[in-house]
């Protein structure tokens, strides 16, 4: 059997770039997480509505807005529970965070989420803030995922330039975020490998026609393509093809 792409050395990432709810943190009732899904994914197509009507008067040169965000912003207005009685960090990320940051790898979260009142937060309290370079949420971009401005905003602010041999990762549980890192990539003109964590985002990664290899059903999946990416010389590290698939 031939071994993983994953372990060649020319696919090691240089820059991944992670999602926050639902891939670094577990919401404790997971019916919340979706319905801030709904919520926001309405907001997009709401905006997408709206912009129509607005094409005629926008100009190019004009200087862009802040986003109201008012869904957003009543939210997290109307919460009454403290970051730590509302998620979970996952465990097993945060192994491949220490992993990537070993390794030198450059490290970014983008969030649909809150920055402010949620997001910063969240990385404060589970200790995640010192692994990220940048840190991109809602209100630092005027069109959130699957528009990729929050990654490509992500990429300009990790504290250096972008090389041509820089290779990207994006990891999200949410087919807005497959969708964001292929436009993305179309946006930087260079590649952004995304990978699905869970079925919603495979059914995006599977529309996208990806490699079954960029599909993760738990974040231990993903925590085994980033060993052989890099570990590929260990003999605990076992090297075969495609992770299965289970049925959708």
């Amino acid at each position: 059997m031939g071994a993983d792409p994953l372990a060649d050395d020319a696919n090691r990432p240089t820059i991944v770039l992670f999602d926050l709810d639902g891939t670094l943190v577990h919401h404790v009732n997971p019916r919340v997480l979706q319905m801030l899904e709904f919520l926001d994914d309405c907001s997009h197509r709401g905006g997408r509505l709206v912009a129509r009507f607005r094409l005629a008067r926008r100009q190019m040169t004009a200087p862009a807005r802040p986003p109201k965000l008012l869904v957003h912003r009543v939210i997290h207005k109307v919460r009454r529970k403290s970051v730590e009685q509302m998620l979970q960090p996952c465990e097993t990320m945060r192994t491949v965070l220490e992993k990537l940051k070993e390794e030198g790898v450059a490290l970014g979260v983008v969030s649909n989420g809150l920055g402010r009142g949620y997001g910063h937060d969240v990385l404060r309290t589970f200790g995640l803030d010192s692994f990220f370079s940048s840190a991109v949420f809602r209100e630092d971009v005027s069109r959130g995922k699957p528009w990729p401005d929050s990654i490509v905003v992500a990429l300009k602010g990790m504290g250096r330039e972008l090389r041509r041999n820089d290779v990207i990762w994006y990891i999200g549980d949410q087919r807005k975020d497959i969708g964001a890192a292929l436009a993305a990539s179309q946006v930087i003109g260079q590649t952004i490998r995304p990978f699905a964590l869970g079925a919603r985002a495979a059914m995006g990664a599977v529309e996208a026609r990806l490699s079954p290899a960029q599909i993760m059903w738990t974040p231990s999946d993903f925590e085994r393509a980033v060993r052989l990416a890099f570990d590929r010389g260990d003999e605990d590290v076992a090297i075969g093809g495609p992770l299965p698939a289970p049925l959708i």
